[in-house]
C-alpha cells in the first residue's frame, strides 16, 4: 500500500454496491499509487449521490473516468492508449462522456481537451466535490475543467466507498499534497501543498470501518510522517499558528497512538514515510502497540550523497543509516522496504556503487526499483540533462534488482521456524487449497485452508519459503 506503483492493480475497474434509484452507469479505472485508488473511492461516493451506479462493463457506461498518474512515463502512455479506446467507443455510444481525473489533469488539460479532443472533462485531485457541476456542464454539451489546487481540501467529510476490497483491508487518507520538492517528483505540482486531515474525522472513519468488519487499515499520505493537525491549514503555515494551536497540535506519532488505541483489534499500517520527517517517536509508538504492524516503507532513492543532493533529498546517506540503526534497535523485527531510482542525471559509476553499498548495509526486505524517467515540469527536467545512456541505466538497474533479490531471500529465511500472526486476505494465486495472507512485516504467507476464512487472524508456523513468500502450517486462531 505504498506511494509506489503496484503493477498488479493498474487499470482495474471498480464495482460497488448498486442503488436501485440510480439510473446512470459509471465506469472508472485507476492508475498509479495507493493514493489514486483511495481517491477513486471518494469519487465513487460523490457520484453515487448524483445518480450513478458503477459498472465493470465498459459497453454499459454513460460516464467513463480515468484516475491518472504522472509519476512515470509508462503510466501516462498507458492512460493515453485507454483514452483513445474510450474515444473510439463514443462513435457508437455518442452520449458517452469521458473524463480524466488526478495527476495528469493539470499538466495536460489543454492538450487533452482542446488539441486532441479525446476527453470531455478534466478534474484535478482537489476538485472532486465539483464533479456534480462539471457533469452538468458536459451533459449540456460543453467541455468542463477544474484543476485548481486547494489549500484546505482533505475530503475528511466524505465517507469513501470501498473498492477493489476483500472486506478485510482499507485505505484511510490522512494527508494530501507534499512540501518536499524532490527534483524528480511531480507530486507537489499535481497535488499541491501539504495539509492534514482532522484527527477526529480519521478516528470516525476507522471506527466505522471496524463496525463494517474490516480488520486492517493503512494510514495513507504522500508523506505520512509529516502529518500535523493544528486546527486546519497548510503545514508550512504552522509557524503562524497561535500558542494554543501549537500546544494542542497532533503530530503523526500521536495520531498513530490514537488510532491504535481506538481499535486495538485492528491492524494498523502506514505509508509512505520520508527519512527526513520520520521521528524516533513514531518508532517508539510502533513498539508500544501490538496492533501497529512492524513494517516501514522508507524510500532511499540513492546511496550517493551527491545524487541525494541533486534530488533535493534533505538527508545524507549517513543520516539515513543512523535512522535504520535506530529502527533496528527499537524494533528488531521490523521489515524495511525501499524505493530506488537508477540512472538519475549525472549519476556516475561511483554513485551507483554507493547505491549497491547502501543496499548491502540495510538488506531491505523488499523494494521498488525504477529507471529514472524524466517528468515534465519537475526541477530535474528543467535544470538537469537526462544524460545517463539507457543501456547504462538498464545495466545498473539489473544489478540493483539482483542484489535486492538476494536480500529478499535472506530476509524471508529469517522467518523460518517462527510462529507468526497472519491475516487471511484470500485464496492463494497458485493453489485453491491454500489461503494467502500477510504477517506484521507485510510478507505474504501461504498455508492450508482448513476451516479458516477470509478475515481470520491465524497463528502460522513458518516451515519453508521462496524469496518472496513464506509457507507454513496453521496452529490456531491468533489472540486478537
Amino acid at each position: 500500500m505504498e506511494k509506489t506503483i503496484d503493477e498488479t492493480i493498474q487499470g482495474t475497474s471498480l464495482s460497488i454496491e448498486q442503488n436501485s434509484d440510480n439510473k446512470r452507469k459509471l465506469y472508472i479505472e485507476s492508475y498509479g499509487c495507493a493514493m489514486n485508488f483511495s481517491d477513486s473511492e471518494i469519487v465513487a461516493s460523490i457520484l453515487a449521490n448524483e445518480g450513478f451506479n458503477t459498472t465493470k462493463n465498459l459497453e454499459d457506461a454513460d460516464l467513463v473516468l480515468v484516475n491518472t498518474c504522472s509519476i512515470r512515463e509508462k503510466a501516462e502512455l498507458t492512460v493515453r492508449k485507454r483514452l483513445e479506446k474510450f474515444n473510439a467507443i463514443k462513435k457508437h455510444r455518442p452520449h458517452l462522456k469521458v473524463g480524466v481525473l488526478g495527476c495528469m489533469a493539470e499538466r495536460l488539460k489543454s492538450q487533452l481537451l482542446e488539441e486532441e479532443k479525446i476527453v470531455d472533462m478534466v478534474v484535478g485531485p482537489d476538485a472532486y466535490k465539483d464533479l456534480p457541476n462539471l457533469i452538468k456542464e458536459v451533459d449540456a454539451g460543453r467541455d468542463a475543467v477544474n484543476v485548481i489546487l486547494s489549500k484546505e481540501e482533505t475530503y475528511g467529510d466524505i465517507a469513501p466507498v470501498r473498492l477493489q476490497t476483500n472486506g478485510v483491508s482499507a485505505l484511510v487518507s490522512i494527508t494530501r499534497g507534499c512540501d518536499n520538492m524532490c527534483t524528480f517528483c511531480v507530486v507537489p505540482f499535481t497535488r499541491g501543498r501539504e495539509r492534514s486531515r482532522d484527527p477526529q474525522s480519521i478516528l470516525e472513519e476507522v471506527n466505522d470501518l471496524f463496525k463494517k468488519g474490516y480488520k486492517e487499515i493503512t494510514l495513507l499520505g504522500q508523506n505520512v510522517d509529516s502529518y500535523l493537525w493544528y486546527g486546519g491549514g497548510l503545514k508550512k503555515d504552522f509557524g503562524k499558528a497561535s500558542e494554543m494551536q501549537k500546544a494542542t497540535a497532533v503530530d503523526f506519532s500521536t495520531l498513530l497512538a490514537m488510532v491504535a488505541e481506538a481499535q486495538p483489534k485492528m491492524r494498523i499500517r502506514f505509508s509512505t514515510s520520508n527519512p527526513q520527517d520520520m521521528t524516533l517517536d513514531v518508532i517508539r509508538t510502533m513498539a508500544k502497540y501490538d496492533n501497529i504492524c512492524n513494517h516501514i516503507h522508507l524510500p532511499v532513492q540513492s546511496g550517493s550523497n551527491r545524487i541525494l543532493k541533486e534530488m533535493n533529498r534533505l538527508h545524507t546517506i549517513e543520516e539515513y543509516f543512523e535512522l535504520i540503526d535506530n529502527i533496528r534497535e527499537i524494533l528488531p523485527d521490523c521489515a524495511i522496504s525501499q524505493d530506488m531510482i537508477s540512472g538519475f542525471p549525472t549519476e556516475t559509476e561511483e554513485d551507483h556503487q554507493a547505491t549497491l553499498a547502501a543496499l548491502e548495509y540495510v538488506k531491505y526486505d523488499f523494494g521498488y526499483m525504477y529507471l529514472y524517467s524524466e517528468r515534465p515540469g519537475t526541477m530535474a527536467a528543467r535544470k538537469l540533462e537526462d544524460d545517463v545512456p539507457m543501456e547504462v541505466k538498464q545495466r545498473r538497474l539489473a544489478e540493483i534488482i539482483a542484489l535486492q533479490r538476494e536480500h529478499c531471500k535472506y530476509r524471508t529465511e529469517e522467518h523460518l521456524g517462527n510462529i507468526e500472526n497472519v491475516l487471511i486476505e484470500g485464496t492463494s494465486k497458485k493453489s485453491d487449497a491454500h489461503w494467502m495472507g500477510r504477517n506484521s512485516q507485510n510478507t505474504v504467507v501461504v498455508f492450508p485452508k482448513g476451516t479458516y476464512k477470509v478475515g481470520d487472524f491465524v497463528d502460522v508456523k513458518i516451515e519453508d519459503c521462496t524469496s518472496a513468500t513464506l509457507i507454513g502450517e496453521p496452529l490456531g486462531y491468533s489472540k486478537n
